[in-house]
């Protein structure tokens, strides 16, 4: 697929965030202008971001102070899958949430029943304040039989320096502590984030392109779903290294600024 044929069949695009549009606190080349360009191409521009660490609001607040944020533009999180995927299967269930007290106070919000004593569900997002206690809690409730759903299944966060452990690597922690794999995962690559995003913007999955920087979740996210697929050299992956993945993007470009 070429750029132009990418531009002309795409209405929505799903952008990723750090390797992709930004790395910590820093843009990445001159994707604010290309952000722009795009904007006046009438394209809707979404930030797609399996780091479920912060809210939306705090999302916005990021993307609004380094110039990457405009109104109409949105944002979608792996947390917000998740609350959709409770509120459609486990209605009014006690839901425990490990998470950040902002990301608790997400669900919360929504209207999960939120208990920390006894729940039916636990929700396993991408706890920067995790401590032994919390953790301790958790692997008891998962080996009580608590419904298992995590927000994502990243091993690591990307960060200037080295990389830090994220929900994968927790989820292989429970795995070893208590046997327990979870029953659902809700982020990229995993279909529920991508049928939640179709009908929150309301744009057909063959209209929509998923633009990120690794192959293992934003391509894999955007076949699994029927997008279509650019990969961006700017961040995790490589030339070479994406040669060692199954999936094929439409396009792969050194960074979102070849769009144009």
């Amino acid at each position: 697929m070429t750029k132009q044929q990418l531009l002309q069949d795409t209405d929505l695009f799903l952008l990723d965030l750090d390797g992709t549009v930004y790395l910590d606190e820093t843009p990445i080349g001159d994707v604010k202008n290309t952000l722009a360009r795009l904007r006046a191409c009438g394209k809707k521009l979404v930030y797609l971001t399996n780091n479920s660490s912060k809210t939306p609001e705090e999302y916005v607040g990021k993307l609004r102070r380094i110039g990457l944020w405009e109104e109409g533009d949105g944002v979608y999180t792996s947390a917000m899958a998740a609350i959709e995927y409770l509120s459609a299967h486990y209605g009014g269930a006690r839901v425990h949430v490990l998470a950040t007290d902002a990301v608790r106070a997400q669900f919360g919000r929504a209207g999960v029943i939120l208990d920390d004593v006894s729940p039916e569900v636990c929700v396993l997002a991408y706890d920067v304040t995790l401590d032994f206690a919390k953790m301790k809690r958790f692997n008891e409730f998962l080996a009580g039989g608590a419904v298992y759903i995590a927000t994502h299944p990243d091993d690591v966060c990307p960060t200037a320096g080295v990389p830090m452990p994220d929900v994968g690597s927790f989820i292989a922690l429970f795995g070893r502590s208590c046997g327990r794999m979870p029953d659902v995962v809700c982020g990229k690559p995993y279909t529920v984030m991508g049928e939640c995003v179709a009908r929150a913007f309301g744009v057909p999955a063959a209209r929509t392109c998923m633009v990120g920087d690794r192959m293992h979740t934003d391509i894999r996210f955007g076949n699994a779903n029927g997008m279509h697929t650019l990969l961006v050299l700017s961040g995790e992956t490589t030339a070479e290294n994406m040669k060692n993945f199954p999936d094929r993007p439409d396009l792969v470009l050194k960074s979102l600024d070849e769009i144009f």
